[in-house]
């Protein structure tokens, strides 16, 4: 069972994902790392890390607000 701090945190780093999987801080900007722009690679690299997030989740806390205290749907 996942605590409720837990919950919270799970809910903060899901925010978190989703707040910085687009790069708006970087539009505008013409950097070129290894020839391609760097938010391409923010991107990238973005999704790798939601990738692990998601992953630990699916490890960790599957079903979660989804099952019931006792373990059976209502």
């Amino acid at each position: 069972m996942v605590s409720k701090l837990e919950s919270l945190g799970w809910a903060l780093a899901f925010a978190v994902v989703v707040a910085l999987a687009i790069p708006w801080f970087m539009w505008r900007d013409a950097t070129v790392v290894a020839g391609l722009p760097a938010w391409l690679w923010w991107h990238v690299g973005w999704m790798v890390v939601a990738a692990g997030v998601f992953a630990l989740f699916a490890r960790r806390a599957w079903g979660l607000g989804i099952e019931s205290e006792g373990g059976a749907p209502r």
